[in-house]
């Protein structure tokens, strides 16, 4: 019959040490905490900078795709910021771009004068909460570089080298009249082009087309109303809130 085997001084010793040394890897939790804390955000930044980023629709110009407006609960959408590195934007395709200069004259910003708010509002923007600083737009493309574009009188909808694009996706009835001297209901709005896109961007409309200022109100800049294609920040694949509107938004093949 075996006897059990009796621990000697050496094996004691050895696991004396081995608890010894798992203590002293054990940090403060004042020094652990901040450590996670540093972590995460750095992944955080990581993401929002090279693979995608949330962010706040904070009007109604793209209803009813996406939902938003003054003072309620606006859709907090996910940015893809791979895809057009993949290949380029296309026609139906919804993006977050940064307003050109001419686009910026009302911007007004959304920071604090308190170092401290202000440094709690731009966490805030990294994870949807808060809008960022600057004069971020999302539309839907309609055409791009070498495409002419237009609305005119008689036409029976928005043409894109003479063929009427897929409407469907608008908002209707539409939000605000339209007069009819200068307009149409075809148009969504007032009659504008025709545009011929520069090679390198895209013109851009809000799907809510009466409340949408979009290219058609800056035809007399630089671009004649268009975006330059290295302004676009990411194409917008999903609603992520409210959780009641959790869904894909759609890229539709308006010119098909």
């Amino acid at each position: 019959m075996d006897l059990p085997r009796r621990r000697s001084a050496h094996d004691s010793t050895a696991a004396s040490a081995s608890k010894q040394k798992k203590e002293k890897k054990q940090l403060p939790w004042y020094i652990d905490i901040p450590m996670v804390v540093i972590t995460v955000l750095i992944c955080a930044l990581f993401i929002q900078t090279f693979i995608g980023r949330l962010y706040v629709i904070p009007s109604g110009s793209m209803e009813p795709t996406l939902h938003g407006c003054s003072g309620c609960e606006g859709d907090r959408i996910f940015v893809d910021k791979i895809t057009y590195h993949l290949r380029d934007p296309k026609p139906g395709d919804v993006v977050v771009f940064k307003g050109p200069e001419s686009w910026n004259g009302s911007f007004i910003t959304n920071r604090s004068s308190n170092p401290v708010v202000r440094g709690l509002q731009n966490v805030g923007s990294y994870v949807g909460f808060v809008a960022p600083d600057e004069n971020d737009l999302v539309k839907r493309i309609v055409a791009t570089g070498g495409q002419t574009v237009q609305c005119l009188d008689g036409d029976k909808g928005v043409t894109v080298d003479g063929h009427v694009i897929d409407s469907s996706y608008t908002l209707t009835p539409h939000q605000n009249p339209i007069d009819p001297s200068t307009g149409s209901e075809a148009c969504g709005g007032p009659y504008f082009g025709p545009i011929t896109v520069p090679e390198g961007n895209v013109f851009v409309m809000g799907d809510n087309r009466t409340n949408s200022a979009d290219s058609r109100y800056h035809l007399g800049d630089e671009y004649q109303g268009t975006v330059p294609e290295d302004l676009i920040i990411g194409k917008v694949d999903a609603r992520v809130l409210p959780l009641s509107r959790i869904g894909g938004v759609k890229s539709y093949d308006i010119q098909n």
